[in-house]
């Protein structure tokens, strides 16, 4: 974002650019000065421009020319135009001016502090301006950073779960080789199996971190996959937390289909809406827990849908949870179903709805059929 206050002088005569320079330079702004509007078109393309002084009477092309050629080029159309004229200042053609988009004409010989409290006006608002972009540009830093940081935490939560459990079967290998070695028992074969199984459970947990990792890369190669092979590692990620919550869960597949785009964030699509609805369970103590997948084809789209058993959502909620910042709990951020739905929506060239069912809620994603 630049700094300083840009001024744009039109004039055919150096002799009238000189004196306007020497005018506005007290204010401390950077002057730009063209002798004809082709040059002065080809510096506004080039810089970012604040204002223009420009006279009307010129060759080739005039100011009442210039200014309607410029109008027309979305880059320059806003940049606000004073006429500086000692010819054209009669009514008419203060109007034709004004018609075309200038908005102030001062009229030579220069009243002096006219100008100058007309240059104030603009340059104070070019300051509020910037210091309102700062301000903006700040707070959506710090959206930006919490969002990331809330996504990262449920992120760490869910890798924990996932690590746990290897951790917990190396703990238990290790006893078991140190209690042969007591008790006389180690021989070739056994120290064979602990080799095997620890390697096993290290690469899972390998895998784990990988696939994790793979998500929050900002150069994403966005490849085919089977939608069948990404459910069932999906819910291998979270089967431990699917057996804690004594959630029953049902996958029931029509057909397979393909999807392109990134394979873990469909995956992490999936945990999005498994937790919201393990949360509903806990809020609600729901004791018969039920989470039904389905996977199928209708006319020319493919349908992935997840459906609880968790009492659904108030009617007039529904339309709601989708907005950003929107959330029926206490600490929320109301960032997590807003996300999905930009992944879904941005990732997968799809779309995220719901519906309350007779027993709870119902997303569907629908995506378009690709070639296979």
């Amino acid at each position: 974002m630049k700094n300083r206050f840009s001024i744009l002088i039109l004039d055919d005569v150096e002799e009238n650019i000189y004196s306007l320079q020497l005018l506005i330079e007290e204010f401390d702004v950077d002057i730009y000065t063209a002798l004809n509007a082709k040059d002065a078109i080809q510096i506004l393309m080039d810089n970012d421009v604040d204002l223009i002084l420009s006279d009307i009477q010129m060759p080739d092309i005039d100011g009442f020319q210039f200014v309607e050629y410029i109008k027309g080029i979305d880059k320059l159309k806003d940049i606000p135009i004073i006429f500086i004229t000692g010819i054209y200042d009669k009514d008419a053609y203060q109007q034709k001016g004004y018609d075309l988009g200038v908005i102030e004409y001062i009229s030579k010989p220069i009243d002096v502090n006219l100008l100058s409290s007309k240059l104030k006006v603009y340059i104070d608002l070019f300051h509020k301006n910037k210091e309102t972009k700062e301000s903006l540009k700040e707070a959506n830093k710090l959206v930006v950073h919490n969002t990331k940081m809330a996504s990262i935490g449920e992120m760490i939560g869910v890798i924990s779960h996932q690590l746990k459990q290897p951790l917990n079967i190396l703990s238990l290998y290790c006893d078991d080789i140190k209690y042969s070695y007591d008790y006389g028992e180690l021989d070739k074969e056994a120290i064979d199996e602990f080799s095997e199984n620890t390697k096993l459970q290290i690469h899972h947990m390998r895998d784990t971190i990988d696939g994790f990792l793979e998500f929050f890369k900002s150069n994403k190669d966005k490849k085919t996959f089977s939608i069948k092979k990404t459910l069932d590692g999906s819910f291998e990620l979270v089967d431990s937390v699917i057996k804690k919550n004594n959630i029953d869960l049902e996958i029931n597949f029509e057909n397979d289909f393909s999807l392109k785009g990134v394979e873990m964030e469909l995956t992490q699509v999936l945990m999005n809406l498994v937790t919201n609805s393990i949360q509903a369970f806990q809020d609600r103590n729901i004791e018969d827990r039920k989470i039904i997948i389905e996977v199928y084809s209708k006319d020319d789209k493919n349908y992935l849908t997840l459906a609880d058993n968790a009492g659904g959502i108030d009617e007039e909620n529904l339309e709601k949870v989708f907005d950003p910042y929107y959330t029926t709990k206490a600490e929320g951020t109301g960032i997590g179903l807003y996300m999905v739905k930009l992944v879904v929506k941005n990732s997968f060239e799809g779309n995220l709805t719901l519906e309350n069912s007779n027993v709870g809620v119902k997303f569907i994603m629908e995506f378009d059929k690709i070639q296979e």
